[in-house]
């Protein structure tokens, strides 16, 4: 499984990392994040995936 951090995450979308954190709290569509541990908090690939898919469908 692979996981992404806020600064890959904004990469893929052409974001600040800041606007990826705003955005998880004004979209509750959007994939939540994982807390591997403490300070790290991470995105799984494949949860972004499917939003990603779902985006497409509508």
């Amino acid at each position: 499984m692979e996981y992404l951090s806020v600064k890959k995450v904004a990469e893929r979308y052409g974001e600040n990392p800041a606007t990826v954190w705003r955005r998880l709290q004004n979209n509750p569509a959007f994939p939540r994040p994982v807390k591997l541990s403490p300070g790290c908090t991470r995105w799984r690939l494949a949860d972004l995936l499917a939003w990603e898919v779902t985006l497409q469908a509508a």
